[in-house]
């Protein structure tokens, strides 16, 4: 089993993460709405928050976007406690670059920064600036040689390298984190190679939502891969939550949220053409019927307090330690989350009850 549990949320950087025409969850991805939402988090004790990166919305392009990093840099200056993680595509930060905002993010919030590295999925965002998209594996042989040079500089080498993709001589930057070695280092990505690259160089490996069945298989396999003298790589599972007092009344909320994300067909049938039809994530997702993105409901927590809290216990003992969760409407259900789940997965797992097999699952 792993360390102690942990619940992330994701931020609102693009609007509602179920149904994007919800009148109880009116569109708003502004610095201001995040910066709210996370404070609160921090406040109900959320552990982490994950920041997606994009420069264009990928589900309405007229509508607003969240810059990731520049968010994070002032989150990370506004919170105390709560982790900021935030993402970053390779092909549009040269690893220098980065990996001095990392640090600077890491020193701002006193050691509470992480990065997220992920291959991509939208061609449009880049081809538009004129960056070339690689095929699908090719992003990984540079996402891993980007990864290799950015976890030397956060760490305070003195950097020379000659790669396929760079070239970078006698470069060494400061000043360093003075909390611990470096930023922790996050990989997404169910993708053979993407399995490689964390077992080669994540801290958490990324999950999306997904049967306890087939999240079981995917750590497995990866806890088989050497870990070149690494500390043992911990796991994260992206996951849409619908807690309630009874299973009925979970599965009419389920149900309601299913029905207003149906009003968003034309959106997601935009983004199923824009989609590289080679993003294993998307592939995985044709599976279920879900709310939410990233493998949301698929997870299965949908049912009662205790329901859910048993399920986030299960997950926890294949090897999940760090919950990141969707709900809607967000503020009001993370209160919810906070109030009802929370305290029941933390007496679950004080008394080192034996979880329940997943029961039933909504999707």
């Amino acid at each position: 089993m792993s360390n102690s549990i942990r619940f992330g949320v994701w931020a609102p950087v693009h609007g509602p993460r179920a149904a994007l025409r919800d009148p109880d969850e009116p569109f708003d991805a502004s610095w201001e709405h995040n910066r709210t939402v996370v404070l609160e988090a921090e406040e109900l004790g959320f552990d982490s928050t994950l920041i997606a990166q994009h420069t264009v919305n990928p589900h309405l392009p007229d509508h607003d976007q969240l810059e990731a990093w520049t968010g994070a840099a002032a989150l990370a200056a506004l919170t105390s406690r709560i982790e900021i993680i935030a993402a970053i595509k390779p092909y549009i930060a040269h690893p220098v670059f980065l990996a001095k905002a990392a640090l600077q993010i890491e020193n701002i919030s006193n050691g509470r920064f992480g990065l997220n590295l992920i291959n991509a999925w939208n061609p449009a965002e880049f081809e538009k600036a004129g960056i070339p998209f690689g095929e699908h594996d090719d992003r990984y042989v540079l996402g891993r040689e980007w990864a290799s040079i950015v976890k030397r500089l956060v760490s305070g080498e003195t950097v020379d390298h000659a790669g396929q993709h760079y070239q970078i001589t006698d470069y060494k930057l400061t000043p360093q984190s003075p909390n611990r070695q470096r930023p922790t280092f996050y990989i997404g990505g169910e993708s053979e190679p993407a399995r490689a690259l964390a077992a080669d160089h994540a801290d958490v490996w990324f999950i999306n939502g997904q049967p306890l069945a087939e999240v079981t298989g995917l750590i497995n396999d990866v806890r088989r891969r050497p870990r070149n003298g690494a500390a043992p790589l911990r796991y994260g599972l992206s996951a849409f939550v619908i807690a309630r007092e009874t299973e009925q009344e979970a599965q009419d909320a389920h149900d309601h949220l299913l029905a207003l994300a149906a009003k968003d067909a034309d959106v997601h049938d935009l983004q199923g053409k824009r989609a590289d039809p080679a993003a294993v994530m998307f592939q995985t997702m044709k599976k279920y019927v879900r709310v939410g993105t990233n493998g949301g409901t698929a997870a299965g927590l949908v049912g009662s307090y205790d329901q859910v809290a048993e399920r986030i216990l299960a997950f926890h003992h294949a090897g999940i330690e760090l919950f990141m969760v969707q709900m809607q409407p967000l503020r009001s259900e993370m209160r919810r989350f906070s109030e009802e789940v929370m305290p029941r997965v933390r007496v679950l797992e004080a008394d080192g009850v034996a979880p329940l097999a997943a029961r039933g699952r909504a999707g």
